[in-house]
């Protein structure tokens, strides 16, 4: 959702809301789970402005307190403008602990997609410790696609899905399908993300996919850049690559 300078692209928001709102037509109801709020949090707030703030951590809280309600704000607008609502709802890694706090998660989704609001969720960093966080949003999205039993689990990225060597290499190729028992991680390139941008990478969202497949979400990888990618995956086109449950 972000650009090569590190902001926040809106028309990549206004398509994945379009996708949405014409899912919601056919009566499929889709949760989203969205980073961007440290990114959103430092487009109004420049280094110098916190420069006093040494640590790494602390400085990631700012960011995303403030960046937060500018996140909302722009899903909120282009929601109103297919005449939907949506909800923001924040977590920690220990809100998923089996307990009360679950419990509350489970009636806060059910409540709003009954309603037919569509939650938006995202760790609450700005409350978050350090050794309570989520790996990244790749997690988060596999915890509350168990959560809500969600039919099917779509990771994007901006790449086309896995591929047999480095995306932008013409002689690799795209793997259609991955098993859970299937070792593809050898596959996998470094990351060279800074911060304030996702945590996650290609890696994390293969073991969040094989995660999920085991317990029969069937995932995808893939390209969230590429048009109508979300419904073309929900109608059943060939797309990205699909993370499925080896039979035993």
């Amino acid at each position: 959702m972000t650009n090569k300078d590190n902001r926040i692209v809106v028309p990549i928001l206004k398509r994945i809301v379009d996708q949405v709102a014409r899912l919601y037509e056919e009566d499929v109801m889709t949760v989203i789970i969205s980073s961007g709020s440290v990114i959103a949090g430092k487009e109004v707030l420049d280094d110098n402005k916190i420069d006093n703030i040494d640590n790494a951590a602390q400085r990631r809280q700012v960011y995303s307190a403030v960046g937060q309600p500018r996140m909302m704000r722009h899903y909120y607008s282009i929601f109103h403008d297919y005449g939907m609502r949506c909800a923001q709802v924040l977590a920690t890694k220990r809100d998923f602990d089996f307990g009360r706090h679950r419990d509350n998660m489970i009636n806060c989704y059910e409540g709003l997609l009954s309603q037919g609001i569509i939650p938006i969720a995202n760790e609450d960093d700005a409350v978050s410790l350090s050794m309570s966080m989520f790996s990244d949003n790749d997690e988060l999205a596999s915890l509350v696609a168990e959560l809500i039993n969600a039919d099917t689990l779509i990771l994007l990225t901006d790449t086309d899905g896995i591929f047999d060597g480095h995306p932008d290499h013409d002689d690799s190729h795209l793997i259609k399908s991955v098993s859970t028992g299937q070792e593809v991680e050898q596959f996998i390139q470094e990351s060279d993300k800074k911060e304030g941008e996702g945590r996650g990478g290609m890696e994390s969202k293969i073991n969040v996919a094989k995660g999920a497949a085991s317990k029969n979400i069937v995932t995808y990888i893939a390209n969230g850049k590429r048009d109508d990618v979300i419904i073309d995956i929900v109608h059943g086109k060939d797309v990205g690559t699909r993370i499925y449950k080896e039979e035993e």
